[in-house]
């Protein structure tokens, strides 16, 4: 008894091409074969089956997708292939395989549905989430002892202390970008000497604490979400529940009072550090000494740019200790969710930051304050 399966092409004596099968048709050892046959280009009158020793389903099908193709008869068959050969013929149906499609309208239609309703499911979370944050600082403000100050300070040195090296080093380089970029601009005019007005008010009003709320939201509200996202998944956070500790107060309270505290220092730090940067490339490529600069910076640049920049950073803090808390919390059913909602908690806060700060821009402008 044979070990592969084999076959041949001969004629008969009555002038027929005859394609012969031998050897066990199994689906252990068809996979040589299969692409053997598919190869074979010349044509057969006939399918012989009577050198198959074994066959199963598989090789059953096989040998029907065989005389499908010549349109040919199969010959010389056992009883088992026989039986098996028309149990496969007979499964074979013209049903469409795939699903059927709606129309392009019809398709646009409900997915644009689909996400309005999601979005406002969305907005009905996002404003509970709120009120439960709210609520929780009710009940702090009601019992203060309650509150967890040791992981308020860790939250701090986490959200503050460890991101000052990245952020010095990013507002250092953006403030002698905009100095240089600036300074080749102006110089078509010949005032490069308003190098000093443009990284002054433009760190200390705009990009000094924008640039931070990325870093930080990029930085500190991806962990947010990434922490809280875990405990989620491991029932750490129903485990508090059942013993008593409310999560708002444990996770988020910490969290969101660390970035609103932060944040305000981290743009201040930011936007003198940027300054410097500019400060740096003023006396290097324009001969501006630095007391000149200082003195400059100091005639040009009005304090309410200070001021603006100090009240836009709190609320971006808001915005990104909710956002990636609010994620974090949404978390559900397997491991791949916490990578999906730590990436919509950076994009969200990222996304509302920016819009906030439009609005305030429009805003500050619109009271006097430009």
């Amino acid at each position: 008894m044979g070990t592969a399966a084999q076959y041949t092409l001969e004629k008969n004596d009555d002038g027929r091409t005859v394609l012969r099968l031998a050897g066990p048709y199994l689906l252990s050892n068809l996979s040589q074969i299969d692409s053997e046959l598919r190869k074979l280009d010349a044509e057969y009158d006939a399918l012989d089956l009577a050198d198959v020793t074994e066959i199963d389903t598989v090789g059953a099908w096989f040998a029907c997708q065989l005389a499908r193709k010549n349109s040919v008869e199969v010959i010389n068959a056992s009883e088992r292939a026989e039986r098996l050969i028309d149990a496969v013929g007979d499964s074979d149906g013209d049903t469409p395989i795939d699903a059927p499609r709606l129309p392009l309208f019809q398709r646009v239609s409900e997915s644009m549905g689909t996400k309005i309703f999601d979005a406002g499911y969305g907005v009905r979370n996002v404003v509970g989430f709120m009120g439960q944050v709210l609520l929780g600082f009710a009940a702090l403000a009601r019992h203060p002892r309650r509150f967890r100050y040791r992981a308020l300070v860790s939250q701090v040195e986490k959200v503050g202390v460890n991101s000052l090296p990245i952020i010095g080093l990013m507002s250092f380089l953006i403030g002698i970008v905009i100095a240089q970029q600036g300074a080749v601009q102006l110089q078509a005019f010949g005032a490069e000497s308003l190098t000093v007005n443009l990284v002054g008010r433009i760190t200390l009003r705009e990009l000094g604490v924008l640039m931070t709320a990325i870093m930080v939201a990029g930085r500190s509200g991806s962990a947010f979400a990434a922490q809280i996202g875990t405990m989620k998944l491991t029932e750490e956070i129903d485990a508090m529940r059942t013993i008593g500790v409310s999560p708002m107060e444990a996770l988020v309270m910490p969290r969101t009072l660390a970035v609103v505290v932060m944040m305000p220092l981290l743009g201040f730090y930011a936007s003198i550090v940027a300054v410097i940067g500019g400060g740096f490339l003023c006396a290097v490529a324009l001969d501006i000494p630095p007391i000149t600069f200082v003195q400059r910076l100091r005639e040009v640049v009005p304090i309410t740019d200070l001021w603006v920049g100090l009240i836009k950073a709190p609320v971006f803090g808001i915005i990104i200790a909710l956002s990636g808390c609010y994620q974090g919390m949404q978390v559900k059913a397997n491991a791949e969710e916490v990578g999906l909602r730590t990436t919509a908690a950076v994009v969200q806060a990222i996304f509302l930051v920016i819009v906030i700060d439009a609005f305030f821009a429009v805003f500050f402008t619109w009271i006097g304050w430009n």
